[in-house]
């Protein structure tokens, strides 16, 4: 019942079933639409995802980096790198789920900043996750519809971390050094040997994503781990992201066969550059996932569809699954106050949203 609850209250998913259910009085979705490899590979995905979770891999780190530190910039910097570093591995969502709740205990026993290192943690999530095919969702869709090769996805990625990174320093510089105690390492039993059994099969994952393998299999072998470690890790998993990702094959399918739809978004989606600024503009108000399969439908610039997709995960609140976690999180487990947060957050988030813009844009044009 609390898995079904999830589903019915996700607010993406019902606005997708509301579009969809209207696309189809317009036409029928034609099955051949429907994208099973991304379907299957967002699957997989999600379980080697909440297999990590449950081993709480992350929380063991988080506590390892932070009990070497003995100021608040340096505990911002050690969180903020290990929000992207998790973001590449374990996707945005869980990074933020994890890593937000493990500062704010900290911050509050200590009377630390809560609101600015927050904001870094969440941004930092959605760099990294940019960086990988897996790390958004989003990604694995755009390797599948373009059939992008690893190397040509990483030549992609690679230059837009690495700036990110170097700006993202340039915010640390005005994080105060305030000294702190230093901090406890609690002790977290880990298997380490289930540990190397579920990077075995990501290792796995990552040949399924590129059809190097069948997906298929590797979405069997994790579902089979799950199941043995504990059935109950497959109640956590994000059904309401795959029955997205299925509704939005279908609502484009439907649109697809519908000659002044088609006509219009071709129109929105003509070149490189408009292709780029179509998906950060439609990311802000239907979020990146989405936008991504419905721009994705309708353009071959391959490249400005990734650099918009993942930077339109920045600004609004909805841009980003990851975005409206933190904000859940901050609210659920900060103690200060929460319009405060969400102001200084928005501005934040925003400002990131025209640097980055401003980034991928030269990305484009120089060809880097």
């Amino acid at each position: 019942m609390t898995v079904l609850k999830n589903i019915a209250k996700d607010r993406i998913l019902q606005i997708t079933v509301i579009i969809t259910v209207v696309s189809l009085f317009f036409a029928r979705p034609r099955f051949a639409d429907i994208n099973f490899h991304t379907l299957w590979s967002v699957a997989a995905m999600l379980t080697i995802i909440q297999i990590y979770a449950y081993l709480h891999v992350l929380d063991v780190l988080a506590y390892k980096l932070t009990s070497i530190a003995d100021n608040t910039r340096k505990l911002n910097i050690l969180f903020t790198l290990l929000a992207v570093l998790a973001g590449m591995f374990l996707g945005n969502d869980i990074t933020a789920l994890t890593l937000i709740p493990l500062y704010l205990n900290i911050a509050k026993r200590y009377k630390l900043p809560q609101i600015l290192p927050v904001t870094l943690i969440g941004m930092g999530a959605n760099i990294g996750a940019a960086f990988t095919p897996w790390g958004n969702p989003h990604n694995i869709f755009l390797v599948s519809r373009f059939d992008v090769s690893p190397l040509l996805f990483f030549k992609w990625s690679v230059p837009y971390l690495l700036i990110s990174c170097v700006l993202m320093c340039v915010v640390f510089l005005f994080v105060p050094k305030k000294e702190i105690p230093a901090q406890k390492t609690e002790m977290i039993n880990v298997s380490w040997r289930l540990t190397i059994i579920t990077t075995v099969v990501f290792i796995f994952f990552f040949f399924g994503v590129f059809r190097i393998v069948n997906i298929i299999w590797p979405l069997i072998v994790a579902v089979v781990l799950a199941l043995a470690i504990n059935p109950r890790i497959m109640l956590k998993i994000d059904y309401a992201l795959l029955l997205t990702f299925t509704g939005f094959f279908i609502f484009i399918s439907d649109i697809q066969q519908i000659p002044a739809i088609v006509n219009l978004i071709h129109g929105t989606v003509h070149s490189e550059i408009s292709t780029y600024f179509a998906s950060i503009i439609t990311s802000q108000v239907m979020s990146n996932v989405p936008s991504t399969i419905l721009v994705g439908k309708f353009t071959n610039y391959a490249q400005a569809l990734f650099l918009g997709s993942n930077i339109g995960g920045f600004g609004s609140a909805i841009g980003s699954m990851a975005n409206m976690l933190v904000l859940k999180t901050f609210n659920q487990h900060a103690s200060v106050s929460r319009k405060k947060f969400f102001i200084q957050w928005t501005i934040m988030q925003f400002a990131g949203l025209i640097i980055l813009t401003i980034v991928g844009l030269g990305l484009l044009i120089f060809r880097i």
